[in-house]
């Protein structure tokens, strides 16, 4: 009996300093997680075209909810970021998708929005 306890208490102890670097996040629903408005690109080169998603199932009934596809990010070169379930804010709401505008300094972005 006391070996077990000893060996768990062991084990116990050498797994903390594993646990303690450990950090978990967790995706929180938001109506537009897009790159802020106010970033421009000068790079010469366009936004790649959207990529092809899979729509996991809805956390909830259409009415309630409505899948806003992912969009091209600039971090010093295009990373996409994957689409999400957005909440409606109303049953009938329809999204406005967010895309990247050509402006006269570079590419900007032009946020999404709910109507």
């Amino acid at each position: 009996m006391k070996k077990s306890i000893l060996t768990k208490s062991l084990l116990l102890a050498a797994s903390l300093p594993l646990l303690a670097g450990c950090v978990i996040f967790e995706r929180q629903p938001v109506a537009d997680a897009s790159p802020p408005a106010d970033v421009v690109v000068t790079q010469p080169e366009n936004p790649p075209p959207p990529q092809v998603e899979v729509m996991p199932v809805p956390p909830g009934p259409l009415e309630l909810w409505l899948w806003v596809p992912g969009c091209w990010e600039w971090r010093s070169h295009w990373v996409w970021v994957g689409g999400r379930w957005a909440p409606r804010p109303h049953p009938h709401a329809i999204w406005v998708a967010g895309h990247w505008g050509h402006h006269e300094r570079g590419y900007v972005w032009v946020d999404g929005h709910w109507r």
